[in-house]
Formats: structure tokens, sequence, C-alpha cells
């Protein structure tokens, strides 16, 4: 009987450890999914319409993608412990919002995540931190609200390239 036990006790240790691994290759992989979705945006706008703002209020499209951009590198700091490689906002504020040098900066920006978050473990994602020195959540949930964040400005791009005469590419959810 103690033998069925122990055996019953290391299959579910095996079975945690797997589903543990298996969280956090399934946020990687939605990341890469994202940074994959995200370079269809930028390759779909035309480059001389990288400054287009629906409205003068509004961000430009470059504007937009750098945003989210400088958002992943806070959330994902914060989250991981890993120092930003840019400083907070420094993305939004270059002056050169070319089409090459926007999609690089963004695609960096999803490297970072994507690196940084593959150095965690599920015992980490459930560690509390705090965001922007108010919110408190798990590091689990601020990756969440990361992903978050990205899509919804990545969505409000599909308006700004219609605007600019391109097609925006189909829904990516796999």
């Amino acid at each position: 009987m103690k033998k069925i036990l122990v055996a019953l006790l290391m299959l579910v240790g095996a079975t945690t450890a797997t589903n543990a691994q298996s969280s956090i290759d399934e946020t990687i992989k939605e990341w890469e999914r994202a940074k994959a979705y995200t370079k269809e945006y930028l390759d779909a706008m035309p480059a001389d319409k990288y400054t287009l703002k629906p409205t003068p209020e509004m961000r430009s499209f470059a504007q937009q993608m750098l945003h989210f951009t400088d958002a992943n590198y806070g959330f994902i700091s914060a989250a991981t412990g890993i120092a930003s490689p840019i400083g907070q906002g420094e993305s939004e504020k270059s002056t050169d919002v070319s089409k090459e040098n926007v999609t690089k900066l963004v695609l960096a920006g999803y490297d970072f995540a994507i690196n940084s978050i593959k150095t965690l473990n599920q015992t980490q994602l459930a560690e509390n931190v705090k965001l922007f020195g108010r919110f408190e959540m798990t590091k689990g949930t601020a990756i969440a609200k990361a992903f978050e964040h990205q899509t919804h400005h990545r969505g409000q791009t599909t308006v700004y390239i219609r605007l600019a005469g391109a097609t925006p590419p189909q829904e990516k959810l796999f």
C-alpha cells in the first residue's frame, strides 16, 4: 500500500510539474504569436503612412506601436525583475518613426518580453509584484495585463491601416 501511495504522489508531482511548464510554454507561445501578428500589422501599413493620425488628438500609427512597446518593457520588467534595456517611454519618444525603425523597436520589445518570460517558472508566476508603484498583482497577472494592453493598441491600428487604404491582416487567434 505504501508503494502505491508513493507512486501516486510521484505521478501527481510529475503531472503538476508538467502542467506548470505547460502554462509557461503556452504563455511564451502566445507572446510569439502576438509578435508575428504585430509584424503583419507593421508590414501592412504603407511606409509613408506611419505618421497617420485619424484625428489630431490621437497617436499616430507609429506612436501606437511604440506606446505598447514601451508598456511591454515596463510590465514585463516589473513582472520578471529583469531590468528593461530602455528607459520608460523611450520608444515612443523616438524621432525616427520610419517603418524600418519602428519595426525594429517593436520586435525588440517582443523579444525582451518573450526572453524574460522564459526565465520564470510557475511558482514565480504566483508571486506578487507592484506595478507602477500602486497596483498589486501576481507576476502572471502582470504578464496578462501586458498582453491585454498590446492587443488593445494593436487592434486600434486596424482602423489606421484601413484609413491608409491598405488591408489589415486577418485575425490570428491560433
